[in-house]
């Protein structure tokens, strides 16, 4: 004698699967929509100018960006600082991949090539770095702001037009904004630490409003014209 199973409960088991199943969709639908979404990351690479020397971390300029871009543009950005004192292009080139796995941003800040231009390193060699730097950020994916700061008079005419001009070469050949963080900035000496390089906590606000139309609040073409004006 062969038993059959009933119809009607055969589907109520069918009926349980899909419900589960569906449940299950559910759940796993609501917990992607549980994830907040993460604006775009923006990565800085940069020495101690960018690493608040002998000042608290959270007074330097990269802070005071993010605080400043958190309070405009709520959600829309995050800012990772990489930034290492004493670091030269040549230690930025070795560290950039890595930071770009890792992080993957969408727009990274160069600000590097004092300490070699302090340490008389190789000019020819500062510019072989950037460029590497600047063509592996773009190889992945993100856009890139160069940033130079100014050397002390003291290093002389012939010399400071020559370190210059790298910066000047590198925006012109890969069509990139160019910020200066001059001493016109901080024209007054109680806004640069004791050592004559290094801006004050007190003058990094100024540092902010002076990148912030480079890194966020103009496009390219427009932060150009800034500097050619």
């Amino acid at each position: 004698m062969v038993t059959v199973l009933p119809r009607p409960l055969a589907v109520s088991i069918t009926s349980l699967r899909l419900n589960s199943m569906k449940r299950f969709l559910l759940v796993l639908l609501l917990s992607v929509a549980a994830v907040p979404a993460v604006g775009d990351t923006i990565l800085v690479v940069g020495d101690s100018i960018s690493a608040a020397y002998n000042i608290p971390l959270d007074a330097g300029w990269v802070s005071l960006l993010r605080e400043r871009l958190e309070e405009r543009r709520p959600g829309q950005y995050q800012v990772i600082n990489a930034s290492i004192s004493g670091d030269t292009t040549a230690g930025g080139a070795d560290r950039l991949p890595g930071l770009l796995a890792k992080h993957n941003p969408d727009k990274v800040v160069l600000e590097l090539g004092g300490n070699d231009g302090l340490r008389g390193l190789s000019l020819k060699r500062m510019e072989a770095n950037l460029q590497r730097m600047i063509d592996l950020s773009r190889g992945a994916g993100a856009r890139v702001v160069l940033i130079s700061v100014q050397l002390p008079v003291s290093y002389g005419k012939f010399f400071l037009e020559r370190y210059n001009d790298v910066f000047e070469r590198l925006a012109r050949r890969n069509d990139l904004p160019l910020a200066s963080l001059g001493y016109g900035l901080l024209d007054d000496p109680s806004l640069v630490q004791s050592d004559g390089i290094h801006p004050t906590a007190e003058a990094q606000p100024l540092l902010v409003d002076a990148l912030w139309p480079y890194i966020v609040g103009k496009s390219q073409e427009q932060a150009r014209e800034a500097r050619q004006s």
